[in-house]
């Protein structure tokens, strides 16, 4: 299948045109699946301290907008994450978009930063720590939304429930760039599974610039198969999830705990 992630500006979507590009974009890589970064179809929320319900009550419009827009798009599965608002509570919800299925929720934000840029855990409520994976089209596919990928006992659990797909949406800043990479890697090694990333890029108004660098890194020895740029916002290849079953059936993904 082929597998696209990518790096997109903050509030991208309020350029003209911006949604018709992207349509356009996903139709020349031919992908089968895109990654969106997180809380990808508004501006970015948690970067003021102070927390705003009817700037909330907006980036929810507009998610809920923007995935009906799924439809446009060539590619059969989107994954990311979204504002919702269950029970009176605010969360950051992952989510996997399936042409014939519609929109399926597979995981709620578990571990939540709370500084400079990033005041999330003030925002919103952590989810349940539940980290199952969702089969979508013959495909096992497990999610750690930007912070919970540091919490590698849940890639552990993922391996056990064999995914293939590891994915990662993320809002990261540019100086910690490295260190999310390293972190993938080793997400990869653990599981036994591609990990796939997007990422915000450029300015942040209220906290250190996002960073880009959306990845895609294969399963066995955790390589990075390639990484995006400014220059080079998409990143689209052709995977065999195969690769991702024979890979737990080597070290260190066979020794039991």
């Amino acid at each position: 299948m082929k597998v696209t992630v990518c790096e997109l500006t903050n509030n991208w979507l309020s350029s003209d045109g911006a949604w018709d590009g992207f349509v356009a974009q996903i139709e020349r890589e031919g992908s089968d699946l895109v990654v969106l970064p997180e809380m990808a179809l508004y501006e970015w929320l948690s970067g003021a301290r102070d927390v705003n319900l009817k700037q909330w009550d907006s980036a929810v419009e507009a998610h809920d907008y923007w995935i009906e827009r799924f439809e446009d798009l060539t590619a059969s599965i989107v994954v990311g994450s979204r504002p919702v608002v269950h029970n009176g509570n605010r969360y950051n919800e992952g989510f996997v978009w399936h042409r014939d299925i519609g929109y399926r929720a597979v995981h709620t934000k578990y571990y939540l930063p709370d500084e400079e840029g990033y005041w999330e855990a003030s925002w919103y409520q952590r989810g349940k720590c539940i980290f199952e994976a969702a089969a979508v089209a013959g495909v096992n596919i497990g999610m750690m939304i930007c912070t919970d990928l540091w919490f590698q006992v849940h890639a552990r659990a993922y391996s056990k429930q064999a995914v293939h797909l590891l994915i990662c949406p993320r809002a990261t800043p540019v100086h910690t760039t490295d260190r999310w990479i390293v972190g993938g890697r080793a997400a990869a090694v653990v599981t036994g599974a591609y990990c796939l990333s997007s990422n915000l890029n450029g300015p942040n108004l209220e906290g250190p610039d996002f960073g880009g660098a959306a990845w895609i890194i294969e399963p066995h020895l955790g390589e990075v198969v390639d990484t995006t740029s400014g220059h080079k916002p998409f990143l689209t290849r052709d995977i065999d999830i195969k690769e991702a079953e024979a890979a737990k059936l080597t070290y260190p993904r066979y020794v039991q705990d």
